[in-house]
């Protein structure tokens, strides 16, 4: 088997590799298990200084890394480069308070003394996409590392040389061999490593379907796991909402890495009385983004990742149109070679079309009116989803109340979901378990000891 790294847009084959034997996969995991041994043993200081160290390697080297992410999945510069730094600041996160919310707590009463130690687990596999190639992968290595585990990436396949790039960041860096380990594998390998007994925990970012496939997976050998799934957030305006800043920021909402985000606003929930002003302010606005070669710095929206994309994408469109909605602007008659787009809007979207029901992975905004807020916290409900939301009002109390009531992992007042180092990350419904960043991130692998001290 070979895997391939082609360039979105143009359509050409960059790259091809040999994906690895079975004997070279039996060989990393030997090696991971053998440097999980001395890795764990070192102090959790000394470990997470490493990440200071990466965070240095990886803007060192930004303008290579970033190269790579705009050439095999088609993310305009700008995006690619402000991907590299993102994975830095969470270096730096764990580089600073990794120790302290790792340290042993200290549990009040019963006996002499009582306390929490937190353990690492061993070798965790984590299958990562290729929609953010380097921002997947930070969002959960530096917490499990500083923790004490080791790491194996299987990368998705149309972004072989990130993959490998990650891999040798980390050994630039100063982390000793079999810390983190890429393996070039594809779909198929995955069951046999995580069945593997060296592998004791298994995190996931990707589709719900794929996170149902892997979960069941980790369920059936009962490992840790932390599934990080699809999204189709709502973008909640209510009628007494700034409606020049929702604009504003649902452009940029939908259209970040041609939307193809799991956090990416999919769903705009409008109220009546200003629908009219936002979906003609938002049809300018997204009609007016510049769409081509993302190497381009005038370029705003670039191709997406696979042409089978742009066909999956059609077919929501199309299917919803015929069901009733309308298209303000954009569409698929892009031209010439690549996989492009141009930005949509889409008027009268129900409750029943696809563009409503589905994670739509591409820059398509569908506005829902709703006549009052209880319909749009009952709009943003309807969903099998729960990642992200962001609501839009001039009262801040108001906007509190109404995302109390939506269910959703992440909720954004007033501006666009994005990551952060110090916020978990995670959501709930089919948008998955567990959470990354933040403390509960760094907690997520591993082994919570409690430890009962009686003095003799």
């Amino acid at each position: 088997m070979s895997i391939e790294s082609v360039n979105p847009a143009t359509g050409e084959q960059v790259a091809t590799f040999d994906a690895f034997s079975p004997e070279q996969v039996e060989a990393a995991l030997r090696l991971s298990e053998e440097t999980f041994r001395e890795w764990r043993r070192r102090p959790v200081a000394e470990r997470a200084a490493l990440f200071g160290e990466l965070a240095k390697t990886l803007r060192a080297n930004a303008d290579e890394l970033a190269g790579l992410v705009t050439l095999e999945m088609g993310k305009i510069l700008a995006e690619s480069k402000a991907e590299v730094e993102k994975c830095a600041v969470f270096c730096d996160y764990i580089a600073e308070r990794g120790p302290d919310l790792l340290a042993p707590r200290a549990i009040e009463g019963g006996n002499d003394e009582n306390y929490v130690r937190f353990e690492p687990l061993g070798t965790i596999l984590a299958v990562m996409p290729w929609n953010f190639p380097y921002v997947q992968v930070f969002r959960f290595a530096p917490a499990a590392l500083t923790a004490g585990n080791v790491a194996v990436l299987k990368h998705a396949s149309n972004v072989p040389q990130c993959a490998i790039a990650i891999e040798r960041m980390f050994s630039e860096a100063g982390f000793p061999d079999g810390v983190f380990q890429t393996l070039l594998v594809g779909p198929r390998a995955v069951e046999g490593i995580i069945a593997d007994r060296r592998v004791r925990g298994v995190t996931l970012t990707g589709s719900d379907l794929a996170g149902s496939k892997v979960a069941a997976l980790a369920g059936r050998e009962l490992k840790t796991a932390v599934m990080e799934l699809g999204g189709s957030d709502p973008f909640v305006v209510l009628d007494d909402a700034d409606i020049d800043l929702a604009v504003k920021e649902g452009t940029r909402a939908r259209n970040i890495n041609a939307g193809q985000a799991c956090i990416s606003a999919k769903r705009f929930i409008v109220a009546d009385q200003v629908a009219d002003e936002f979906e003609s302010k938002l049809a300018e606005s997204i009609g007016s983004l510049v769409v081509g070669d993302p190497t381009d710095p005038a370029t705003q929206v670039g191709p997406l990742a696979r042409p089978d994309l742009v066909d999956t994408l059609r077919e929501q469109v199309e299917e919803s149109i015929a069901a009733g909605a309308t298209t303000l602007v954009g569409g698929f008659e892009h031209g010439g070679p690549g996989s492009f787009v141009d930005p949509l809007v889409l008027t009268g979207v129900e409750p029943e079309m696809r563009v409503f029901r589905e994670e739509t992975f591409g820059p398509v905004a569908a506005v829902v009116r709703v006549p009052d807020e209880a319909a749009a916290i009952d709009a943003a409900n309807d969903s099998d989803f729960g990642l992200g939301a962001s609501v839009f009002s001039q009262d801040v109390e108001r906007a509190k109340r109404v995302a109390a009531e939506i269910d959703a992992g992440m909720i954004f007042i007033n501006t666009i979901v994005v990551s952060d180092p110090r916020l978990p990350f995670g959501g709930v419904k089919r948008s998955g378990f567990g959470r990354e960043l933040g403390e509960w991130g760094v907690l997520e692998f591993v082994d919570v000891k409690s430890v009962a001290v009686v003095a003799p």
